[in-house]
């Protein structure tokens, strides 16, 4: 009986600390079921998970899809590739794993730069037009603005060409006349 009753002990053992380690690892992370539009915010010194425009209380650190890592009460973030930033009041997480700054100051401390004040902001645009007043003009307004866009996507893959043409490791020098000209003639267009 006892030849019996020892390794059922053990076996019930051995389950009783895998069953306990696993509820301490999900207390250290855990993964969130997300959607897009969701936030991890950092409001009243803990991060809340932000659905719509509801807060809801979190009860663990976060493990999202991507490898990042929130702890939920001091609000220190953990990159997959290592890097560890702090959020400020009213900074957020999102589910892909990057990181929006409320200010100016917070975004600045993240990357170590201490030379921005941590009480800076970021200025507001505002567009100096009024605005639209009819359908018809805002259609207008919306495809001028997607038309600076393309621009300003194109003008992009352009120094992208010009930067890959420049860093390669050439006797002579590379000329970049014809994407210059490409350049100006999209500058001319977004002024």
């Amino acid at each position: 009986m006892k030849k019996i009753l020892l390794p059922l002990l053990a076996l019930l053992l051995c389950g009783a600390g895998a069953a306990t380690a696993q509820t301490n690892s999900r207390t250290v992370a855990g993964a969130v079921e997300t959607i897009p539009s969701d936030r991890f915010v950092m409001q009243n010194g803990e991060v809340v998970h932000m659905r719509g425009r509801q807060p809801q209380p979190l009860n663990r650190n976060i493990l999202l899809s991507n490898g990042t890592k929130i702890n939920t009460k001091s609000g220190i973030v953990e990159l997959p590739g290592g890097k560890i930033t702090t959020l400020k009041e009213g900074d957020y997480v999102r589910p892909t794993g990057e990181i929006v700054f409320a200010t100016a100051g917070s975004a600045a401390q993240s990357r170590g730069d201490n030379t921005v004040p941590a009480t800076a902001q970021f200025n507001t645009y505002t567009d100096p037009r009024p605005a639209p007043a009819t359908p018809a003009a805002m259609e207008t307004r919306l495809t001028e603005m997607n038309t600076k866009i393309s621009l300003m996507a194109e003008k992009i893959q352009l120094l992208n060409q010009k930067i890959s043409l420049l860093s390669t490791n050439a006797q002579r020098p590379t000329d970049t006349a014809a994407l210059d000209q490409k350049i100006q003639a999209i500058d001319a267009k977004l002024k």
